[in-house]
């Protein structure tokens, strides 16, 4: 009775693993088809990983670059174009996700940005420069110089035992 029930949950297994293998054969995923895993590829070259920043979802092996890289397959699967997919995740991430922005007014910021910084900061450096050289090149009046050595005279009294 025993070796009954055993031959039988192996039948029963055997049947469902042959079904099931039929079923897998019809679907191609998106892995085994190389031109639209080629077509995936391009895709997240244009994603910016969200998490990364500096880097493509095609680069990038953080977890939501690989969820993105999935949606995309999804996408491609469901017959979705590469604007409707790119338009789907801006929608849903914002221009950000976007490798290459477009340039308009939410996203002038992210263009401008670098630039502003580098000539704010070159800004501020010829400003220093400019006042240390005009406080090397002007003496020191009468008063400031007797002034300073009052200071350093306070100083040196204060700083004996």
């Amino acid at each position: 009775m025993r070796r009954a029930s055993v031959w039988i949950a192996a039948l029963f297994a055997l049947s469902l693993l042959s079904a099931t293998g039929g079923l897998a054969a019809d679907a191609v995923p998106t892995e085994m088809d190389p031109v639209k895993a080629a077509r995936a590829v391009k895709l997240a070259e244009k994603l910016r990983c969200l998490v990364c920043q500096n880097q493509t979802i095609a680069d990038s092996n953080a977890e939501l670059a690989n969820d993105l890289r999935g949606q995309i397959r999804e996408q491609i699967a469901a017959g979705r174009s590469d604007d409707e997919i790119l338009s789907y995740m801006v929608a849903r991430y914002g221009d950000f996700v976007l490798y290459q922005p477009p340039f308009k007014a939410s996203t002038v910021l992210l263009w401008l940005g670098p630039a502003l910084l580098v000539l704010i900061g070159g800004f501020l450096l010829l400003r220093n420069v400019r006042r240390r050289q005009h406080a090397e090149a002007m003496p020191l009046s009468d008063d400031e110089r007797a002034r300073a050595q009052r200071l350093l005279d306070e100083d040196a009294t204060s700083a004996r035992p």
